[in-house]
């Protein structure tokens, strides 16, 4: 008991400076009456009362009547000479309920909970981390400074001309378009808090925005971002879209359509694009390579789509050379077109080429298209583009069974493996092919790989990791030139694999039942792989040099070319035996007999 610490009369007139005033309060906060605290100390009872009015004993709040009588209950244990281990014990117990009074009192004065709590105050005052997605000002300030500095000049072309409602541009492949314009709308959207929409041919090429975005915001800042959609703390939301666009009518903000000459459908996919940024305050930015003429997003290129309705007298008619659009022009359209070919990057300060070695490494024809801007004249192809087209599928949507980042993508099932070699300057291209599952059914190409300057060693480790990877029940391999090598390493770890040895005969029969399959619908792959696209496009039909017999070739002096993807998806899908003809193919049969 606390009266324990009030000393006995005997011992107060030894302690002159014992307070009895003091005492007499601590008492009553105790719970004793005036008369009991009177007898107790041996004072008047009239004292203690005019004490208890005088000092407004009642008034006192609870901390200060706890306070008192733990001080003074301290004092006593204090002055004790021989303490036990109990002493000990309330002294420091005491001594933590006076820091906690002296924290409610701090508490009472300024209203702050960390005044209670001490380690609220010390997570404060650690560094406050940063939510999903935000950006501190000087963040934004290195995302832009990074941005700035690690452009070309055509890149910095397409910075300058932002402000324009519609840009248009036809470029070479690997310049670093989607790289530019993932960093682009993303420094928008922090600035501007405007939404962001990117469109692919498929959902998997779309992710290919959202990489860089993450990748950039990582390595620059430190920033990971998350989600899909991916939402930035001042409301700017960034949408990442294949052929599910369609259905996505609700969305708004500046879109990015990449590879729009590659994506089936254009008007119909390209109504609902352009709808999302109706509102004059969005941005609309179109890019790709070019496909072929007969394509549908040709008039819009051309300009020929804005005479649609239009009396004749109103058409408008653009000049879309190389000439007039390399340095970027506002058309009558209102669009801003530009042209950028390989060369103009190079003379732009892009350093990442080697003109000289591009034009050994690419036939005429194909360093044409894939790398100046020129429109493929499917007409000479043996595949049309039309029929290729239909091919074009958004995969991540369309194959739920197959789990493109598994470790095992197509689990145990059999698939069938086409590979054409490497040759002088070229490329080597490898397609894993899922069969039908019934007759009749579609082949799937579920992954293509090139190689190049590669060995054919590495070649055949690559193709190792295939067999890891992949259930194979059908390999075919080229076995011309490079091939021979590859094949006879490949058949040590995998002994099936069947060699095709090229002739006129054989490559006739694999364009024959590609001829058969592709125009009957019975192939798909993503909608993404342009390179497979063109190397389908790529192959033609001739004649062998002393004329006598009908051979395909892909425009390069030696026989494949870099038609190789497209090659070897033919080897992998001649496993199926040719089940008669078609109208598509019959002019064929008929020039070979």
């Amino acid at each position: 008991m606390l009266e324990n610490a009030i000393p006995d009369q005997e011992e107060q007139e030894e302690q002159s400076d014992f307070d009895p005033r003091r005492a007499a309060r601590a008492l009553y906060f105790q719970g004793w009456r005036v008369s009991a605290i009177a007898r107790k100390l041996g004072i008047k009872r009239p004292t203690v009362e005019a004490w208890k009015q005088r000092d407004e004993w009642d008034k006192a709040t609870a901390r200060e009547r706890i306070e008192l009588n733990i001080e003074m209950r301290v004092c006593a244990l204090v002055a004790k000479d021989e303490k036990e281990g109990k002493d000990f014990k309330e002294i420091d117990l005491l001594m933590r309920q006076i820091e906690r009074t002296a924290r409610v009192g701090k508490y009472d004065e300024t209203g702050k909970e960390a005044d209670l709590n001490p380690n609220i105050k010390a997570r404060n005052a650690a560094p406050r981390k940063s939510t999903a997605n935000e950006f501190t000002e000087d963040q934004v300030d290195q995302i832009r400074e990074a941005f700035l500095d690690s452009l070309f000049g055509y890149q910095k072309v397409w910075y300058r001309q932002g402000f324009q409602r519609t840009r248009n541009l036809l470029k070479s492949r690997q310049i670093g378009a989607t790289w530019y314009f993932a960093r682009e709308a993303l420094l928008d959207a922090l600035e501007t808090g405007r939404n962001q929409i990117f469109l692919s041919a498929s959902r998997a090429q779309a992710n290919v925005f959202k990489q860089y975005i993450c990748q950039f915001a990582a390595e620059t800042c430190g920033v990971e971002l998350k989600g899909d959609p991916m939402v930035l703390p001042n409301g700017a939301t960034l949408y990442f879209l294949g052929t599910n666009a369609r259905t996505a009518q609700s969305y708004h903000g500046n879109f990015y359509f990449d590879e729009y000459f590659w994506v089936p459908k254009f008007p119909e996919l390209n109504k609902v694009a352009s709808g999302m940024a109706m509102h004059k305050n969005w941005r609309k930015t179109y890019f790709s390579t070019p496909s072929s003429m007969s394509h549908s997003a040709y008039s819009f290129w051309n300009g020929k789509h804005a005479n649609r309705g239009r009396a004749k007298a109103d058409h408008i008619n653009l000049d879309i050379s190389h000439a007039a659009l390399a340095e970027g022009r506002l058309c009558e359209d209102r669009q801003w077109r530009q042209i950028v070919t390989v060369e103009d990057a190079v003379q732009s300060g892009c350093n990442l080429f080697d003109l000289d070695e591009l034009r050994l490494e690419y036939s005429p024809e194909e360093y044409a298209n894939l790398l100046m801007c020129q429109f493929i004249d499917d007409s000479a192809s043996i595949f049309s583009f039309a029929d290729i087209q239909r091919c074009m599928i958004d995969m991540l949507d369309e194959w739920s069974d197959v789990k493109h980042f598994a470790i095992r993508p197509y689990g145990y099932r059999p698939v069938w493996v086409g590979y054409d070699p490497a040759l002088s300057g070229d490329s080597a291209g490898l397609v894993v092919l899922a069969p039908p599952v019934a007759p009749g059914g579609k082949f799937r190409v579920l992954e293509r790989q090139q190689w190049r300057g590669m060995d054919f060693e590495a070649q055949a480790r690559a193709i190792k990791g295939i067999t890891e990877r992949y259930t194979v029940a059908y390999m075919a391999i080229d076995t011309t030139g490079i091939g021979a090598g590859v094949y006879e390493l490949v058949s040590k770890f995998y002994p099936g694999a069947v060699a095709l040895h090229y002739s006129p005969e054989v490559k006739a029969r694999l364009v024959l039942k590609g001829l058969s399959v592709i125009g009957g619908g019975r192939l798909e792959f993503d909608a993404g792989w342009t390179d497979l696209a063109q190397a389908f496009m790529a192959i033609r039909k001739t004649t062998t040099a002393s004329g006598r017999q009908l051979t395909f070739t892909a425009g390069y002096s030696q026989e494949t070319g870099h038609a190789d993807l497209a090659w070897a998806c033919l080897h992998a899908m001649g496993n199926e035996p040719l089940e008669g003809t078609t109208s598509t193919n019959r002019s064929i049969l008929e020039f070979s007999s």
